[in-house]
């Protein structure tokens, strides 16, 4: 088959860009679990027990034990947009009700923000997101406000430091740039916003590899300073320069270079959205925690 067909026939076959992995969101709240004290962990826990989806987290978790299902939980906001009890507002009716959710639409414009050459927004409400799912929490009294909200936070911080999620809205934070990767033979045709997708490791990465993996990501990088949502969102966008590969013979081509370089990249901002999350959430919690005390 000629190489352009083939390059074809892989592209079709890509999965739709979901920002980091399952890996890359699973490291992100391992390392944020470890900033919270126990208090906030019993209170994100509670919190994450009331969602209706819970088993279904302690199932694919393998475990009930709370870190792993935090862990899980992150990656909620993916696992939805092939849901049929969910639905993408603006192009589908809106499906039944899930009792203890407010709300069960896709929301996948929450999960980005393109910015033009100028810096401006196109689309996408990431940052937008964080801060209001932020201040809900600080807030509301309400349960299942409570429920939804987290997982959501959880996985849009992670979301914001992965470079593409802050990209270019002409070619959609790279996922209509396609590159050719000869150092993945399973699949050597891809988006360039998938190939980031899938720097942490296997999606399904979970347990003593995940916990193992974690740990030397804390034993590597620093703790960064903590910021705002607007300081994550320009650190990844001014990370865009780096994210493209030089030209190849047919396509935009991952040398070996530019994979190390890459995936020091991704596991750094792995590695800075968990303790952000972190240090967020145990704001968030501590407060919540003092406030409904006796």
């Amino acid at each position: 088959m000629p190489k352009h067909l083939l390059i074809l026939v892989f592209l079709l076959i890509s999965p739709l860009a979901e920002a980091w992995n399952g890996a890359g969101h699973r490291l992100s709240a391992l390392i944020a679990w470890q900033q919270m004290s126990e208090k906030t962990q019993g209170a994100v826990s509670e919190a994450l027990a009331r969602h209706p989806d819970h088993s279904r987290w302690a199932e694919k978790a393998g475990t009930s034990e709370a870190a792993a299902i935090f862990a899980e939980a992150s990656t909620w906001p993916d696992a939805i947009r092939n849901d049929p009890r969910f639905y993408d507002e603006g192009r589908q009716s809106a499906t039944p009700a899930i009792p203890g959710l407010p709300d069960n639409a896709r929301h996948k414009h929450w999960h980005y923000v393109d910015l033009d050459k100028n810096g401006q927004r196109t689309e996408g409400e990431i940052d937008h997101q964080i801060d209001r799912l932020t201040q809900l929490l600080r807030s509301t009294a309400k349960a299942e406000q409570i429920s939804h909200a987290l997982p959501w936070l959880m996985h849009l911080v992670g979301d914001i430091h992965q470079p593409l999620h802050v990209g270019h809205h002409d070619d959609e934070g790279g996922t209509k740039t396609e590159i050719e990767n000869p150092l993945n033979r399973r699949q050597p045709f891809s988006s360039l916003h998938a190939y980031w997708d899938e720097l942490p490791g296997p999606s399904s990465l979970r347990g003593k590899r995940l916990e193992k993996f974690a740990g030397r990501l804390l034993e590597t990088y620093p703790a960064p300073s903590q910021g705002n949502t607007l300081l994550w969102r320009d650190e990844s966008h001014r990370l865009l320069g780096s994210a493209y590969p030089p030209n190849g013979s047919l396509l935009p081509a991952i040398t070996e270079s530019f994979d190390e370089q890459s995936r020091h990249i991704a596991n750094r901002r792995i590695t800075e959205a968990g303790y952000r999350l972190g240090r967020l959430l145990e704001r968030i919690f501590a407060a919540r925690v003092s406030r409904e005390t006796p």
